[in-house]
């Protein structure tokens, strides 16, 4: 027998094996006694777990290829099951396939163009983008999710005094029928308040009253922080007012809270001060001054 007659030979024996696999999964569905109803649960049922080909591999049948086999069946027996002995033979080799399926399960996220072009970059030659698309659907592999990555919080604080200042407004006590702010400016580094100065009024003009005398005082920082007033364009607040997008993204929770927390104090300490001998701005902005946050 020459080596054509050989390789028909086994060409013939793996159809008939395609076969025989596809009757084997439509047999108990095809039964003419089940009603519609009956066989739609089963070729779900069929549909839903994975296979063994003939050539090895896990393999998922979609319920509608399942329909067309069983009327094929129907129509002309398990001769209709067996495909064309020319096409039984894999055109794509197993290895490639093999590949194919390593590279998906190592990144999920890659999709079937990033692979082709894999493919060809190790081995010269890659199966078409539908093919391996199919591929991954047939195996269950687009149900793959690369695990989320876990947000990461770390502490923030300024290395030095004057790097970083944080300001904020206090919503303060009525006082004479009016609403009272405090605004307030935090060293990041030493938790002194820089500067402060209470106001009838939550405006830039109060925050920039309030931050004058703070540079006078101690300096200019390299930057300032306003964690609710954030109008870096406002002019004559301060020539580093302005904080880059990347430092305002890592100072968001850290640094606000720490500035929270000093207003906290600060309120606390005014009520036990009110309580005794009544809320005025002279003793208010005492405490505001001597104020510190941990």
């Amino acid at each position: 027998m020459s080596k054509k007659d050989d390789d028909q030979a086994r060409r013939v024996e793996r159809a008939r094996a395609i076969g025989l696999f596809r009757y084997m999964l439509i047999r108990e569905a095809a039964d003419a006694s089940l009603t519609g109803r009956q066989r739609g649960a089963l070729v779900r049922a069929i549909s839903a777990v994975p296979h063994t080909d003939p050539d090895g591999r896990t393999v998922r049948i979609s319920r509608w290829t399942l329909d067309r086999w069983i009327l094929d069946w129907r129509k002309g027996g398990f001769d209709a099951l067996v495909p064309s002995p020319r096409q039984s033979q894999p055109r794509t080799p197993p290895e490639v396939f093999e590949l194919a399926t390593a590279l998906k399960k190592e990144n999920p996220g890659r999709t079937a163009a990033q692979i082709k072009r894999i493919l060809e970059a190790q081995h010269g030659w890659a199966p078409d983008e539908r093919t391996l698309q199919r591929m991954f659907v047939r195996t269950g592999l687009t149900a793959l999710r690369a695990p989320a990555e876990p947000a990461v919080f770390g502490r923030f604080e300024a290395e030095r005094p004057n790097a970083l200042w944080t300001g904020d407004a206090l919503h303060g006590p009525r006082i004479g029928g009016r609403k009272t702010y405090l605004f307030a400016f935090i060293d990041d580094h030493s938790r002194a308040v820089a500067g402060h100065r209470w106001g009838f009024a939550e405006d830039t003009v109060r925050l920039a009253a309030a931050l004058r005398p703070a540079l006078a005082a101690r300096g200019v920082p390299e930057y300032v922080y306003v964690f609710v007033l954030a109008t870096p364009g406002c002019p004559g607040i301060c020539p580093a007012a302005c904080v880059n997008d990347t430092l305002r993204r890592s100072l968001t929770f850290q640094a606000s809270t720490r500035i929270v927390r000093c207003h906290l104090a600060i309120e606390g300490d005014a009520e036990v001060c009110g309580g005794r001998q009544g809320s005025s701005h002279s003793r208010i902005g005492a405490v505001a001054d001597t104020g510190r946050a941990a």
